[in-house]
């Protein structure tokens, strides 16, 4: 559904476009025809002169929106390559299909949950139909400017600072699909929109560093009781182990003067059973 409705809005837009370029490419009446005709003629007449004014040249990246009595000739720009226009009557205006970056100036947003960022932002776009951009907006350029700065302003004051965070391509992806809705009517078509910087404030910055380390100490501490938990538990087992059977602690005291005798230490301390000095002691 949310498909067909929006082609159905495609073509909607798309309806109302071409009807303002044919409001706009009427008839020219009777004096205008007249003025044509003998435009013509003035052209034949001096023709090795003229030629030099009628021939155009645009480059294969431009295109020539022609207007012939302040209306405009045809619902097709011209170009690229040579085009004719008449010397008098005629005018026309380069239009550039180029694709064309700009950055958005960083934007003071408050965002869903009242905190105050700084985001800053490229967008790309290009010129897909030449005449609704000259016919249509005096300046498309500069409209597409001010309204990604709107847009972007618009579009995070929806979102709180974890999803500004996290969520970059989805909101760059949302103010695009925003961008080229606003802009088809101008015949702009928005490529790509990039979130550049989320710059926070110094004192917020501040407390999310000490909320991040007192986050990573409670968890080092929870490792370590883990850690100290098991080892009690390793511990008891091996007590009773050795418990069973008394030469296992023999054995074990001989591993660790082993283990103290590799290390090259000068002073070795031999731990004596409690049995055998009460032994002695009885005597």
């Amino acid at each position: 559904m949310e498909m067909e409705d929006q082609m159905e809005s495609q073509k909607r837009r798309g309806q109302s476009k071409d009807d303002l370029i044919s409001e706009r490419t009427g008839s020219l009446g009777c004096v205008g025809w007249f003025l044509v005709i003998l435009s013509g003629i003035f052209t034949a007449l001096l023709f090795p002169i003229t030629i030099w004014f009628c021939l155009k040249i645009v480059q294969e990246y431009e295109r020539a929106v022609i207007f012939r009595l302040g209306r405009i000739t045809d619902r097709k720009a011209k170009g690229p390559g040579i085009f004719f226009v008449m010397p008098c009557t005629d005018s026309f205006v380069k239009v550039d299909l180029r694709t064309v970056s700009f950055d958005i100036p960083p934007q003071e947003i408050l965002t869903k949950d009242s905190v105050t960022v700084s985001v800053d932002g490229v967008v790309y776009f290009r010129v897909s139909d030449p005449i609704a951009s000259v016919a249509n907006v005096s300046n498309a350029d500069s409209s597409t400017r001010l309204l990604a700065q709107t847009t972007l302003r618009n579009v995070l004051g929806t979102k709180n600072l974890a999803e500004l965070l996290s969520d970059r391509e989805g909101i760059a992806h949302n103010m695009q699909s925003n961008l080229d809705d606003a802009t088809d009517n101008w015949g702009i078509k928005v490529e790509r929109v990039e979130i550049k910087d989320v710059k926070l404030p110094h004192q917020l910055q501040r407390a999310m560093a000490a909320e991040a380390e007192a986050t990573r100490e409670a968890r080092a501490k929870v490792i370590a009781a883990e850690g100290e938990m098991n080892a009690s538990r390793a511990l008891k087992e091996a007590s009773l182990v050795i418990a069973e059977s008394p030469s296992g602690l023999q054995l074990r005291y001989l591993q660790t003067l082993s283990t103290i005798a590799a290390e090259k230490n000068s002073t070795i301390i031999f731990p004596l059973p409690m049995d055998i000095i009460s032994h002695f002691m009885k005597k």
